[in-house]
Order: C-alpha cells, then structure tokens, then sequence
C-alpha cells in the first residue's frame, strides 16, 4: 500500500467543473477506492478549496466573450447563421453544466472526504507546535502553507512510527516544494521531506517506486 499526501490544490483540481477536472487528480481518488494507495488529505484542505473552486470556474465571463465574438463574427459576414446557433447551443451546455456543478460543490465537497481510500486528519496539538517551530526555519511560508506543512510532517512521522517507510507528496504549490527555479534542493525544507520518508512530486502523476522526485516541467 502506498501512502500519497495531497493538499488543496488536489481537491481543486479534483472537484472542479467537468471541463476543468485534472485527469491526473481525479485518477488518483479512483486509485485510492480501488484499494491500490491511500490519500492523506488535512481537513482543512477541503474547506480551503472551496472558495477558488466557486471564484475561479464561474463560466459566465469566458461564455460571453465568445457571444461578443459571435455578434462581431456575424456582423462582419464570418459566420452563418446556423453556425451561430450552434456555438449559442454548445456555450448554453457549458453553462448549464457548469452551474449545476457548483451548486452541488459542497455535497461533493463532503463526499470527498468521506471517499474510500481517503485519510483525513485534523489539525492537532502536536501539528500546531510543529507549525510554531517552522517560524523560525527561514522557510517563507504564509501561514496556511505553513499550517499545512506541519500537519503533513508530523502526520507522515506518525506513519513512519507504523511502520511506513516511504509515503509521496503530489504538491503543486511552489512554495511547499523542495526545491528552486534552478531545480536545486531548498534547505532545510528538503531535509525536513527526507527526514519524514516523503518524497515530493510536482504533478498528481504519481510515479513508479523506483522513480525520484519528479520536478514539474519548464
């Protein structure tokens, strides 16, 4: 059983409206009710997501662009008539599913939760201790990336006091990877992964055992 922590970012890319889902993301929750990993997600995450699932995929804005285009487009003679019809049709789709997405974002928000293969873990005491002492790492973090950090460390030395001797983390947040713009390891933020057996990955496609760290691509 592999043992992979996720954070915001994952629930973002998850949950988001149809069109805007990560496959990646979302292949990872199946994998987890499959039984073949489980996810470690910080409670916090999935309240977290909520508000840039609802500000960043509203439809509205992009939709009427494209109409703007289409009334240029129509009185300019570029497009017919049945053309038109057509792009209004398909542009009325997306909205519509867009908004009945949303609208059930917090039932799918609990559910994710709830979802087979998912860990969640609240915030404990010895979370927020660990999280008060990374103050004085030099790590500049803002405090929820911070907040998340802790939690993530002391959950993953709880794992390894289980017996768990390796565990992932797929983060796209720069800020909580390992290492820089020129790809080299950010101290001590990086001995802090190694120490905790966590081996950070900059998508959700989680590699190989075998494989290394995978940096995000250029």
């Amino acid at each position: 059983m592999r043992h992979i922590f996720v954070e915001t970012n994952w629930v973002v890319a998850c949950l988001a409206p149809a069109h805007h889902k990560v496959p990646a993301a979302v292949d990872l929750l199946g994998r987890a009710a499959t039984g073949e990993i489980t996810l470690h997600l910080p409670v916090i995450c999935i309240s977290e997501a909520r508000r840039p699932i609802l500000e960043r995929f509203q439809s509205r804005g992009e939709a009427d662009r494209v109409r703007q285009f289409l009334l240029w487009a129509r009185d300019n003679n570029l497009v017919d008539a049945t053309d038109e019809e057509a792009a209004r049709r398909v542009l009325d789709q997306m909205e519509g599913r867009v908004r009945s997405d949303l609208e059930k974002l917090d039932e799918t928000l609990v559910n994710v939760g709830n979802a087979n293969g998912v860990e969640t873990f609240h915030l404990n005491e010895k979370m927020l201790e660990r999280c008060a002492g990374l103050s004085h790492a030099k790590l500049d973090l803002q405090p929820f990336d911070q907040a998340i950090l802790a939690a993530i460390l002391v959950r993953a030395e709880e794992l390894v006091d289980e017996g768990i001797t390796r565990m992932d983390f797929c983060e796209l947040d720069t800020h909580l990877q390992p290492w820089d713009k020129e790809r080299q390891p950010k101290k001590p933020l990086a001995e802090m992964y190694e120490y905790c057996h966590i081996l950070v990955h900059g998508d959700f496609l989680l590699p190989d055992l075998d494989q290394p760290e995978r940096l995000p691509k250029e």
